[in-house]
């Protein structure tokens, strides 16, 4: 069976972009995208992966936005493969001249709508205006598409429940995987691991306030932003007020996260209501333990005081569970490294398989 994925944009390293090449590999489907940023591809070790762009988007947004989705409710790939999925925010847009299909839903574009308000607070007047603007238009039209797609998968019970509520739709759900064959355990050394893309939902600064009130802890912080996003302002802001035991290191190869993770104390992971969050996982599978906020897909990974903590958003709640790990880090390690067994890639691609094959059979 010839398949195809489609996803917004390849750029800043991820973990929805290493899900999405991860599911292409398991099937052996080629990805059609925008944006390719060739070297982030190669730094997750993806090179293998087929991937096709339908070009560039513009760089600004949401310009950015409605260039994709033009791009892909354009495009037409329905003769060359037998089974389509759809993955992101805009490549959904291909689904009217893409069937079967099915869409692997990350989660209902969230500016349109939980995150709606937050996004307005944080933009000035004038761009305010062009940001109603935007939704107003583009979200009765991405619902539209949304109508084309035969069949959902999503990714967690959080965003199942968005799903039911924004789309009255029903979905499936398939909790995204991690290869635990690449990482290991190598020892708790003297520092902390974030690892996220520099999005103001990321909520980075609320780590960077509880470690500068900890000069004796340290921070590593992995992640970049893709150009175009809404990301840039936010990053200067955090690089005008980082202090010296907070390092942002950027994006880094697949080799070097997985030995950090190998060589960190622990993980601290900030993001408001995220969908799932892969790496936890990740953390997991290297036998560290994470603090997350108690909220959103962390809620679905994160055992309390097993294989981490769970805290309240604020510094103060943050900085008492990373003196309370970093007291007997390796306590959680085992816990750890078991958990992470339930989401390997192997069982991940099996049941994609197993749905795959049974729309298959009813379209027959």
């Amino acid at each position: 069976m010839r398949i195809a994925i489609f996803h917004d944009y390849i750029g800043a390293i991820g973990g929805g972009e290493k899900l999405v090449l991860t599911l292409a590999r398991g099937l052996g489907a080629d990805v059609i995208t925008t944006d390719v940023d060739a070297d982030s591809v190669r730094k997750m070790g993806f090179g293998d992966v087929n991937i096709m762009s339908l070009g560039g988007t513009v760089k600004m947004p949401p310009l950015k936005q409605i260039s994709a989705s033009f791009k892909f409710a354009m495009c037409d790939f329905s003769k060359e493969y037998d089974f389509f999925i759809f993955s992101g925010n805009w490549a959904h847009f291909a689904a009217r001249r893409h069937g079967p299909n099915m869409w692997y839903c990350f989660t209902p574009t969230r500016a349109f709508y939980d995150l709606y308000n937050t996004f307005l607070q944080r933009q000035s007047f004038i761009t305010c205006q062009f940001f109603k603007i935007w939704v107003a238009l583009h979200e009765p039209v991405s619902r539209k598409f949304a109508n084309y797609i035969d069949y959902i998968v999503t990714i967690s019970a959080n965003v199942q429940r968005r799903i039911r509520k924004y789309y009255g739709r029903d979905s499936e759900i398939v909790y995204p995987a991690i290869d635990i064959s690449k990482f290991n355990f190598k020892k708790s050394g003297a520092f902390w691991l974030s690892v996220n893309r520099l999005y103001p939902e990321k909520r980075v600064e609320l780590q960077i306030k509880a470690f500068r009130q900890m000069p004796e802890e340290k921070l590593l912080i992995v992640g970049g932003y893709a150009k175009g996003d809404h990301a840039s302002i936010y990053v200067s802001q955090l690089l005008n007020n980082i202090p010296k035991n907070v390092t942002l290191l950027g994006s880094v190869s697949e080799d070097e996260l997985n030995n950090l993770y190998a060589t960190c104390k622990g993980h601290i992971t900030t993001s408001l209501d995220e969908d799932f969050g892969m790496t936890p996982l990740e953390a997991m599978a290297s036998g560290k333990p994470t603090i997350a906020v108690n909220e959103g897909g962390y809620l679905e990974t994160v055992d309390d005081g097993i294989t981490g903590i769970l805290v309240t958003p604020n510094e103060n709640a943050i900085m008492d569970a990373v003196k309370l790990i970093s007291s007997n880090p390796e306590k959680y390690k085992n816990a750890c490294m078991e958990r992470a067994k339930d989401f390997d890639t192997s069982c991940f691609i099996k049941q994609m398989v197993e749905i795959i094959e049974s729309l298959e059979n009813k379209q027959e």
